[in-house]
């Protein structure tokens, strides 16, 4: 939780701090006024084809705090509204025009726009399970009353934020493990050059030695030598070394016996 500061007054007057609501919190992150976020209300997407159920449905939600934002006559509709206005809710309505309330939520719910809570007439268990595969978070059936409806809305938005942090976590751990993949793949690669560079280093050093055992050279004149050729006939000093240790190098054991 947040704290407000204390005005001068208030530390005279021993008032206690105020603490900021997670609706205030969230229009500060946003820049809004922190005073207007206390009024702030939970907006809704109404999707119920029969006029005076909607109309009832509609002065329910206000009556009780929530902003009706869209009303939809069938399920195009509601799904044009919800992509217009992404409200905090959508009641659909199952049977509509058009486009039913399961395909409508359907597509709402694969866009991850809102939550749905769907309506239907009838607590009919292969709609339900429509419903649910579709990606409602709940159901409530007909006639619309306060206590059914008013906890359907505060679960299907409680379900919904814990999907999506769920999901933002799992974003966030496939964004890490690919910045560890990949810092893995930089000193895996800073690794196998270093064992290259070393590699060549051992090959120059006793390529130099047999130059200065087997040619008369000095070391310098030797390491010159060397450096001076791989740059004249581009051939990559580590080559040029084990040419080198081929030529002048100890011969092999079956090369002895003859």
């Amino acid at each position: 939780m947040v704290a407000r500061k204390k005005t001068s007054a208030q530390e005279q007057e021993g008032q206690v701090e105020e603490v900021l609501s997670a609706d205030e919190l969230k229009a500060v992150s946003e820049g809004e006024p922190v005073e207007s976020a206390v009024h702030k209300k939970r907006t809704v997407v109404v999707a119920e084809d029969e006029s005076v159920n909607r109309t009832d449905l509609v002065a329910m939600l206000e009556d009780n705090g929530y902003e009706v934002v869209g009303e939809a006559a069938n399920g195009e509709e509601a799904v044009d509204l919800t992509r217009k206005f992404r409200p905090d809710i959508v009641c659909m309505d199952v049977k509509m025009p058009r486009m039913d309330g399961i395909a409508a939520a359907g597509v709402i719910c694969d866009e991850n726009i809102a939550p749905v809570v769907m309506l239907t007439a009838f607590s009919q268990p292969d709609l339900v399970r429509q419903a649910t595969g579709a990606g409602a978070m709940a159901y409530v059936t007909k006639p619309y009353e306060e206590s059914k409806l008013l906890p359907a809305l505060e679960v299907a938005m409680g379900r919904f934020s814990e999907i999506n942090d769920l999901l933002d976590n799992v974003e966030t751990s496939e964004n890490k493990l690919k910045e560890t993949e990949e810092q893995l793949k930089k000193a895996e690669e800073k690794l196998k050059k270093a064992e290259d560079t070393l590699e060549e280093r051992k090959l120059v050093d006793r390529a130099k030695g047999l130059l200065m055992d087997k040619a008369d050279f000095s070391e310098q004149g030797a390491f010159r030598w060397i450096q001076k050729t791989s740059m004249d006939q581009r051939i990559p000093k580590k080559r040029l070394a084990m040419a080198i240790i081929a030529k002048y190098g100890d011969p092999k054991p079956s090369e002895v016996g003859e």
